[in-house]
């Protein structure tokens, strides 16, 4: 299934064979100290800088009625993300795995979103539409 929205990944979740658990990564953007001033341009006209991960947060998809919901929860805390990356886990034998199941996925995640290595993740903007990031 190709994947381009938040709505796609929750009907993607759902009909999985086995419950899932889906796993978030919101991330904001930060400018290097030594950027250059064009790079300090583009970075105040909303593109470019680092991506640096803000908050984690798993939740069954049933949890989850919409985008929309999902980026009011996120607003309920101080920290403007740019960028939400997602993956999800399986469950066993009709098991869900469990948010301690998540925990440790969603630290690689983060580690691996701190190293620049977000290809194995869907990421959407702040719409819930996919983006492919270069």
């Amino acid at each position: 299934m190709n994947i381009t929205s938040f709505d796609d990944l929750l009907f993607a979740a759902r009909s999985q064979p086995e419950p899932q658990r889906l796993l978030f990564v919101f991330a904001g953007a930060e400018l290097p100290g030594d950027a250059t001033p064009q790079q300090r341009a583009s970075f105040e006209a909303g593109e470019g800088g680092a991506l640096v991960p803000l908050m984690t947060v798993d939740k069954a998809p049933d949890e989850i009625a919409s985008f929309h919901t999902l980026l009011e929860e996120s607003l309920t805390f101080s920290q403007e993300w740019r960028i939400l990356f997602v993956a999800a886990m399986s469950g066993h034998n009709g098991n869900p795995p469990s948010s301690v199941d998540a925990e440790r996925l969603l630290e690689g995640m983060v580690e691996s979103i701190k190293q620049g290595a977000v290809g194995s993740f869907i990421s959407l903007d702040r719409q819930g539409q996919a983006v492919a990031l270069g």
